[in-house]
């Protein structure tokens, strides 16, 4: 498979949004966190994460700076500098619907595996300060959709488990909208129905 060929697939214009369901596993939790919500990449350099459920929280990163808001609370902002796995989100996906692979391979190492049809991207962090706290990345996707995005932490949680962050977007963030067990959404990730995973 060709990164570029993919990468030509994704790439589209800076003002774009797309729903997604964020799946958050640990052992200290009895059920998988779900989040859902909606990505905006409203310019080049500014990236909204608006959580809709099970609560309201909008995250904007712009011009090296975050600022988080929840209802009810102050907002807080803090430099990108602060958090390497924030800047490193914010480059990928830039990166990604640029379609520029010179400035991805700037932050990752780069591989794809897989058909047209469904494919994988592999993202691998190269600054220590991102590795320290991640993985790596891996973009799940068929034809021109990037289906799901699932995150490795570097590091074990409390419970001493390392656990995939999942998020499903577009088709597949819609096809799981009445999906509950952990098995389907793995499946519907990777490509598959959720009768798949039945």
């Amino acid at each position: 498979m060709d990164v570029d060929w993919i990468l030509a697939r994704l790439a589209q214009p800076a003002s774009v949004r797309t729903s997604f369901v964020e799946i958050r596993g640990s052992a200290l939790l009895k059920a998988p966190l779900r989040l859902s919500g909606e990505y905006q990449r409203l310019a080049d350099d500014t990236l909204i994460r608006e959580v809709r459920a099970p609560y309201a929280e909008t995250t904007t990163i712009r011009a090296g700076e975050v600022k988080i808001q929840r209802a009810g609370k102050p907002a807080r902002s803090f430099a990108l500098s602060r958090a390497p796995e924030l800047a490193g989100l914010q480059a990928s996906f830039g990166a990604l619907l640029g379609g520029d692979r010179k400035r991805l391979e700037q932050h990752y190492r780069v591989a794809a595996e897989g058909t047209r049809q469904q494919w994988t991207l592999s993202l691998t962090p190269r600054a220590t300060a991102l590795a320290a706290k991640l993985q790596g990345i891996t973009l799940r996707g068929r034809g021109a959709e990037l289906r799901c995005i699932e995150a490795r932490p570097a590091r074990s949680d409390a419970a001493g488990g390392i656990e995939l962050q999942r998020t499903l977007l577009a088709g597949a963030a819609r096809q799981a909208a009445d999906v509950a067990d952990a098995s389907q959404l793995a499946a519907l990730c990777r490509g598959h129905g959720a009768a798949a995973a039945r």
